[in-house]
Parts: structure tokens; C-alpha cells; sequence
């Protein structure tokens, strides 16, 4: 079953609508890389090999399947996928979260907290012995393990004390409270097993018969294909109005030229008409005084 692999970041809380307060486990999910495919015409069955953390030294055969791939040196996790999934990963690179669109569940593995050697009370929830009535040394002993002569041994899996935790560890059926898919980040409700830090597997949840999405990528192509349509749309709206505009302009400026032309014809035109007009206004004035002439001498002849 397809999953990712995550880092345990730690837990926080979100808020509802309602106001109620759900305890989350912040799950980073690593950039997992595949560096290898198997397919059953060749190994059996479907599958692919993600490389996730980094190492610095690996085996060469390791070595090699990684830089192959453009992978880093890391660790290596193998999911086992049905024809289906195996298909949706044909052409992909790397594994991410975008098939748990829609998920409402998933089982979550990993190495649990080492608790060191415990006894019996701690590590299974043993009934501790009285406290008196004659008790003294074994309030928190184990009591027997076995019968006598026969069979004269301990049956195996007896619960006894011994080291606890650091054992593989899977919580199933948690509940997805958001997943961001920019930043890599999923948030489940509850606790998961391990420290923070460590890694755990992500995947499905079996019991809820939850079931990834395998169309995701394609609407997400889509949609960015829409989104650069209306990106063009918008550049065309936002420039067709600049036309219009800077063809205002032009007409205003040619409405002034012409404006300008009309003002110096009409002073031209003005100025032509007051030389015009000033001769003809001096005809009468040395007609005038030619007659004042012919007067004085007139007045002068008949003195004499």
C-alpha cells in the first residue's frame, strides 16, 4: 500500500469551529525520492523503493542506486502497491501527499520510545502484592512463572520484566486534521509512536478500508492550466484599456495642435487685415491735406 515517510515533529493543538481543542502530532513528510521500480513480470509484484534521511556512508551497491536517481544517501523503505498505484507512479519522481486528498484515516508505524529495563508492573500493567500481611520484599515481584518438575521449563512470550519499548509500533485508525501540501505537513489527531525526530510511515488505514486518491496531480495540472487561462485573460483586460487610453491622448494632443494652429491663423489672418486696413484708413488723411493745401493757396491768391 502506497504511503510516505515523515519525520516526528511533536504535538500541538488545534481549535474547531466549536471552540473544542484536539491534541495533533505534527508530521513532517520527507522529500522520498524513488530510486527504484519492481514490477511483476520481473520480481512478482508491484513496488517501489524510496530513499528517505541522509547517511553518510552507505554500501556502494546503495551508493550507486542513489546517485543514479539524483537521490541522497539515506535509508531505503519499500512499499508494496497494487497495478493501480503502481500506475500512478509511472512517470513520477517522488512520492508526496498529495494521493491522502480525502483521506479521513491512516495507520501510523515507527520505532517506539526506548524505556530501558522495567519490571513487570511498568512494562504489562502487573498487580502489584500487598503491601502487608507478612509482605516485606515482593510488593512489585512477578509472583510464579512456571509449574514443577513438569514441564520444568518457562513457556516462551511468559510476560516477565525486561528492556521496554524501542520495538516497531503501529497506531492505527488516527484521524487526518489537515494536511498542507505546500509545506509538507500533516497533522494527525493523537500520538504516534516514537520520539521526536525519528521516522514513521504514514499510510492508509486498514480497519477504516480508507483509500488514497489517485487523481490529484491530474486536477492540479488542470487547474493551473485554468489559472494561467485567467492569468492571460486578465493581462488582455488589463492591457486592452491602456489602448483606448493612450489613443485619447493622441486625439487630445492633436485637438491641441490644432487648436494652436487654428489661434496663429486667426492672428495671421488679424494682422493681414489691420495692414489692410491701415492704408486705406491713411487714403482719406492725405486726401484731406491735399485740400487744405488747395485752400491755402486759394485764401493766398486772393490776399494778393
Amino acid at each position: 500500500m502506497l504511503g510516505v515517510i515523515g519525520t516526528k515533529v511533536g504535538m500541538t493543538r488545534v481549535f474547531k469551529d466549536n471552540g473544542t481543542s484536539v491534541p495533533v502530532t505534527v508530521i513532517s513528510v520527507a522529500h522520498s525520492k524513488i530510486v527504484q521500480r519492481k514490477t511483476a513480470e520481473k520480481d512478482g509484484y508491484y513496488a517501489v523503493q524510496v530513499n528517505y534521511g541522509s547517511k553518510k556512508k552507505v554500501s556502494k551497491s546503495l551508493e550507486k542506486k542513489f546517485t543514479d536517481n539524483g537521490a541522497e544517501k539515506g535509508y531505503l523503505t519499500e512499499f508494496n502497491l497494487s497495478e493501480e498505484e503502481f500506475n500512478y507512479l509511472v512517470d513520477a519522481k517522488e512520492i508526496t501527499l498529495h494521493p491522502f486528498n480525502g483521506t479521513e484515516k491512516v495507520d501510523v508505524a515507527g520505532v517506539s520510545k526506548g524505556k530501558g529495563f522495567a519490571g513487570v508492573v511498568k512494562r504489562h500493567n502487573f498487580k502489584t502484592q500487598d503491601a502487608t500481611h507478612g509482605n516485606s520484599l515482593a510488593h512489585r515481584a512477578p509472583g510464579s512463572i512456571g509449574q514443577c518438575q513438569f514441564p520444568g521449563r518457562v513457556f516462551k512470550g511468559k510476560k516477565m520484566a525486561g528492556h521496554m519499548g524501542d520495538r516497531n509500533t503501529t497506531v492505527q485508525n488516527l484521524e487526518i486534521e489537515k494536511i498542507d501540501i505546500d509545506e509538507n505537513v500533516l497533522l494527525v489527531k493523537g500520538a504516534v509512536p516514537g520520539s521526536i525526530g525519528s521516522f514513521v510511515k504514514v499510510t492508509p488505514s486498514i480497519k477504516d478500508g480508507a483509500k488514497l486518491s489517485l487523481e490529484p496531480i491530474v486536477e492540479e495540472a488542470t487547474d493551473t492550466a485554468t489559472e494561467t487561462e485567467e492569468v492571460v485573460e486578465n493581462i488582455a483586460e488589463v492591457a486592452t484599456p491602456e489602448a483606448p487610453k493612450e489613443e485619447s491622448q493622441n486625439a487630445e494632443a492633436k485637438e491641441t495642435v490644432d487648436a494652436n494652429a487654428g489661434t496663429e491663423d486667426i492672428k495671421e489672418e488679424t494682422k493681414e487685415a489691420e495692414a489692410e486696413a491701415a492704408p486705406a484708413d491713411g487714403a482719406p488723411k492725405e486726401e484731406t491735406n491735399v485740400a487744405e493745401e488747395q485752400n491755402k493757396t486759394k485764401k493766398e491768391d486772393e490776399k494778393e
